[in-house]
């Protein structure tokens, strides 16, 4: 009876740690399974978030099938879990970005086919959400016609991402009564242009449509020897023969915008200026190509108005103007390891026209290459005007085969009559250092207004070497240029007056920038 209770007692005891273990199995087995389960809906949440902008209801990220989840194990879901993203109308979050592809909007990029519409629609979705990008992608070519990427309602830090090539039209219907700019981007707020693409304006059926605008007097500083002048050769004609309207574009325009880049793009063939800053903040341009025909009349490569804090460095420049035109209203420019040639050097101005006041200082431009250009580094300004130039350098340039290397030019004037007059933008703290190579007509010349000469000119380490060629050579010239050589100089620049002018007219406060 004792040995019966004894095995009585031993089996329930083993019923009892066999039915223990498998609840202790099950309790085990749900808590594997409800950790897998909460990663597996965080997972997918991230997945759902990184392709759709679109809204979704938030989820509870609890195993609802565990009952044996303990307390400690139903947490929150972690930090990297992903925020609930934004209905579709409400406004872009900081991080949000997409990719917009013209051919998805019915570019056709056939080069025959009028895809300005397309880029409009384009722009228009681009122009919803922050740090978005407009993509035109290569091996294409689009026929776009004028055209405006405006803001100021655009969200800001849009990326146009140009890898294919756009063309303009040769059709003078497209152009109406004409132009002032082709493509243009106004009011945007960090706006971004990049790639390896090309924008081609077409220009050969402008170029001599009209006359020169405003061509360079300085022409009449070069005589050929055999007296013999250089005629433009005839471009292609325009579209059944109709002669393109008399007002010509710029090929890529920015005006009112901030924190603008500009960087790996081709411009070529504008029907004038090829690229232009007007009225902005924050300019960056570099590793870009401008090529047009050396007699390609007006092309100005960059044009700088009333724009501060500009960079412009890494960059081929050939064109039938100046290379790096900066006009009125321009502080804070610094250009640098830049290629110039063909074209007209890189010049500050022309200021003042029709007696106006034109301010613009703190100009560095160095490390520069020209060849075969009419000017090196160049001021020009008209008689009647008003305002100041000062505080410009120009350091480290290399001339080869330059016409004028080094230009001041106060009494600047077209083809049309210029009377004379006797108040200027005065020019002040204007230094040229290490300015080296050959030049071609003349070395120096310094035409300065007689009421306000050209102060604090200083010029350092000039070594200039005439190649004989197809023009008369002139020695170095100067008209009331005051200033100070701080090395001797080749040629030797002993026009140049020491010190300061006995008499020298102080601006107004209407004079004064």
């Amino acid at each position: 009876m004792a040995e019966l209770t004894v095995r009585c007692f031993t089996l329930m005891l083993l019923i009892i740690i066999a039915v223990w273990n498998t609840s202790l199995f099950e309790s085990c087995d749900a808590r594997r399974g409800g950790h897998w389960r909460h990663r597996a809906v965080s997972a997918s949440l991230s997945s759902k978030k990184t392709k759709s902008h679109s809204g979704h209801s938030s989820h509870n990220n609890h195993h609802s099938g565990s009952k044996s989840k303990p307390k400690p194990k139903a947490k929150s879901p972690p930090k990297e879990a992903p925020v609930e993203p934004p209905v579709d109308d409400a406004p872009p979050q900081k991080g949000d970005s997409k990719t917009y592809n013209v051919l998805d909007f019915g570019a056709k990029g056939d080069g025959n086919t009028d895809d300005t519409k397309a880029f409009q629609d384009t722009w228009a979705a681009v122009c919803k959400v922050a740090a978005s990008t407009m993509v035109v992608p290569s091996k294409y070519v689009f026929l776009v016609g004028p055209i405006s990427f405006a803001g100021p309602n655009c969200q800001h830090n849009i990326v146009f991402q140009l890898d294919g090539t756009i063309i303009a039209p040769t059709n003078p219907k497209a152009w109406g009564k004409g132009l002032l700019q082709w493509l243009e981007f106004t009011k945007l707020i960090g706006i971004t242009i990049r790639g390896n693409g090309v924008i081609d304006g077409s220009g050969s059926v402008w170029w001599q449509s009209t006359p020169l605008d405003d061509p360079d007097n300085e022409e009449k500083l070069i005589i050929p020897i055999n007296k013999t002048l250089v005629h433009l050769p005839v471009p292609i004609s325009p579209e059944d023969g109709v002669k393109m309207p008399s007002i010509k574009p710029t090929a890529l325009r920015f005006y009112g915008s901030f924190n603008v880049t500009v960087t790996g793009i081709t411009i070529q063939n504008s029907p004038q200026c090829h690229l232009k800053f007007d009225n902005c903040m924050g300019v960056s341009v570099y590793l870009i190509t401008v090529n047009s025909p050396g007699d390609s009349p007006n092309t100005d490569g960059i044009h700088l108005q009333n724009s501060r804090q500009v960079l412009i460095h890494s960059a081929n420049l050939a064109c039938g103007d100046d290379c790096i035109s900066i006009q009125t209203g321009c502080s804070n420019v610094y250009v640098h390891n830049v290629n110039c040639g063909p074209g007209h050097g890189i010049s500050i101005g022309s200021l003042g026209r029709d007696n106006t006041k034109a301010c613009v200082s703190n100009i560095t431009v160095r490390d520069v290459i020209m060849h075969n250009t009419m000017n090196g580094v160049r001021i020009k300004t008209w008689q009647g005007g008003s305002g100041s130039v000062k505080g410009v350098l120009f350091s480290n340039i290399q001339v080869s085969e330059v016409q004028l290397p080094i230009v001041i030019d106060q009494f600047y004037c077209d083809k049309r009559t210029c009377k004379n007059q006797t108040t200027a933008v005065a020019l002040s703290g204007i230094t040229y250092e290490r300015i080296r190579g050959t030049y071609t007509v003349k070395p120096v010349h310094f035409a300065c207004s007689d009421n306000l000469p050209c102060v604090d000119v200083t010029l350092t380490s000039i070594q200039l070497k005439p190649v004989q060629e197809r023009y008369h050579m002139y020695d170095p010239f100067c008209w009331q240029a005051f200033g100070q050589l701080y090395t001797p100089t080749l040629p030797p620049i002993d026009c140049l007056q020491l010190g300061k002018p006995s008499s020298n007219r102080i601006q107004s406060d209407h004079d004064v920038c």
